[in-house]
């Protein structure tokens, strides 16, 4: 099969002379009309199909790669971004067809962000932005705005139950297709009345209390009868992953109690796996009253051009600051580092110290200090870090005894039983005591520095920034807000795709156009 490639001949059925003046310079569809091939020449996913037995695809790269582009910016599923390449006017422009243009099937997509994934340059259609971004001076170096959003999962969270009947059934498909001796065993150490054949809860009497509490414990029983049988035996590929993950919901929610019966455990596990459908999902929340199921976005903003520099997909319950070294990965490389800017989620000590090592200067703000009993906050003492030592507002002052990883404490119990100022301190029996960070140095002249009215206004100019580039990224609802496929990669390339569409479009904005000398920006 041939490699597609582009027809640059303009004829009378050329969708941009139709459109003429409706197709708006600045925008992302004229500027893929009128620099695609430049974007996306022929050879551009030619090392996707290097070792394919197939052949490659009919489909240029141009038209290939700005449909996924498109799709993304627009937030359509498969089929109807290919519709789109069949009816609509500024698509037909953007990807260089002719009008009536018959589009190619939907399944092609797929199979191009399969390969894509699995190629040795998974992230192009979000890289390459840069690269031009870089080439005409758009992507500075004098600052990033650093923030995350929630992506909410293309699965619905499963409960305990229904994720220990679903799992061993799962488990039971797998060993069916690959091992019907091992299956039989299987079969044999299940006690329940189940064949485990369909999807959904079991039946029971889910007002009874003693009938719920039945129903788990012989579905944990079953789960671990099948471990047990697995145990003996050298498992691999879809087996092993069902087996594990077995294992994990087996584990995740129950324990037995006194009495040998297993019952559902109060809380939520760490990193509780929510669906067996989508095991890579997660619990997450934004703040203590707001919660969701699925993973996050963190973002990267340059300040100046407004351009994503940097986008990764996480976990819902990843913090933030845990992928700080991602975002960064490419601006650590740099001799001059750029500013930081972020939200109180960047503002441990442990990220200050991190960031300050590498060379880079942090803004974000130190969360306000609380005291859940009502007393005073930590900011009414006064910690010499010089003389290790704690004031209190009685004045009465001690030392700071430090623990091995260089955090402190200090304890005013022998001053708290004769002190006046007690109840508005401290409750506590034992009196009061103060906490000292393992890098209390550093968050305290960073609370000093947000108090200075030209940090604040460095940072009021450009932490709202990166609020509005999230809102252009989620502004469609699928494949923006809403994940429009399952796992961690498939999340991470949409995001690519979105990411590359977002600054394709943003670069549009700022006049970019393909010249004799390469790129160049309007009045650049």
């Amino acid at each position: 099969m041939a490699l597609g490639t582009a027809d640059t001949q303009r004829r009378f059925d050329d969708p941009v002379s139709v459109l003429g003046d409706r197709l708006k310079d600045g925008s992302i569809y004229k500027l893929l009309a009128d620099h695609g091939l430049e974007m996306f020449p022929d050879d551009y996913f030619a090392d996707c199909y290097t070792n394919s037995p197939h052949g490659r695809p009919t489909v240029p790269a141009r038209i290939l790669a700005t449909v996924m582009v498109l799709q993304a910016f627009e937030g359509l599923s498969d089929r109807e971004a290919t519709d789109h390449l069949g009816f609509d006017l500024r698509w037909q422009a953007a990807t260089g067809v002719s009008i009536g243009a018959e589009p190619f099937h939907p399944t092609v997509l797929v199979g191009a962000r399969n390969r894509l994934r699995a190629s040795s340059r998974p992230r192009r259609l979000f890289e390459d932005t840069k690269v031009v971004a870089r080439s005409v001076g758009a992507l500075g170096q004098r600052a990033r705005v650093l923030d995350s959003t929630p992506i909410y999962d293309a699965v619905a969270t499963e409960d305990t139950v229904t994720q220990l009947r679903a799992s061993i059934r799962k488990l039971l498909v797998v060993l069916d297709q690959a091992d019907t001796a091992l299956a039989g065993e299987v079969r044999e150490a299940l006690l329940r009345d189940d064949d485990y054949a369909t999807p959904g809860k079991p039946p029971c009497d889910w007002d009874d209390q003693e009938a719920r509490e039945m129903l788990i414990d012989c579905l944990v029983k079953d789960a671990n009868g099948a471990l047990d049988v697995l145990s003996d035996h050298e498992l691999e590929g879809s087996v092993a992953t069902a087996a594990e993950l077995l294992a994990l919901v087996a584990g995740q929610d129950v324990k037995e109690d006194a009495d040998g019966v297993f019952r559902i455990v109060r809380g939520v596990a760490k990193d509780r796996v929510i669906s067996t459908v989508d095991t890579e999902a997660r619990h997450g929340h934004k703040s203590r009253s707001r919660h969701f199921d699925g993973y996050k976005a963190h973002l990267s903003i340059d300040p100046d051009s407004e351009l994503i520099a940097e986008v990764v997909a996480t976990a819902a319950n990843t913090h933030d600051q845990d992928a700080v070294a991602d975002l960064l990965e490419q601006e650590a490389k740099e001799k001059d580092k750029p500013t930081i800017l972020g939200d109180s989620a960047y503002a441990s000590g442990e990220t200050r110290a991190t960031l300050d090592k590498q060379g880079f200067t942090l803004m974000a703000k130190c969360p306000p200090m609380r005291n859940t009993t009502g007393g005073f906050t930590k900011e009414r003492f006064v910690i010499d870090l010089e003389v290790q030592s704690v004031t209190c507002p009685a004045q009465q002052t001690v030392g700071i005894k430090y623990r091995k990883d260089g955090s402190g404490i200090a304890r005013f119990s022998k001053h708290c039983a004769s002190c006046p100022l007690k109840s508005s301190c401290t409750q506590s029996s034992a009196g009061r005591s103060v906490a000292i960070n393992q890098h209390e140095t550093l968050i305290q002249v960073a609370r000093q520095e947000q108090t200075e009215p030209e940090w604040i206004a460095v940072y009021r100019a450009n932490r709202p920034l990166v609020e509005r580039k999230i809102a252009h990224l989620v502004r469609r609802g699928w494949g923006g807000r809403r994940a429009r496929t399952r796992g961690l990669k498939r999340i991470a390339t949409d995001l690519d795709t979105r990411a590359s569409a977002i600054n394709w479009a943003r670069l549009a904005t700022l006049g970019l156009s393909f010249g004799a000398n390469g790129w160049t920006l309007a009045g650049g």
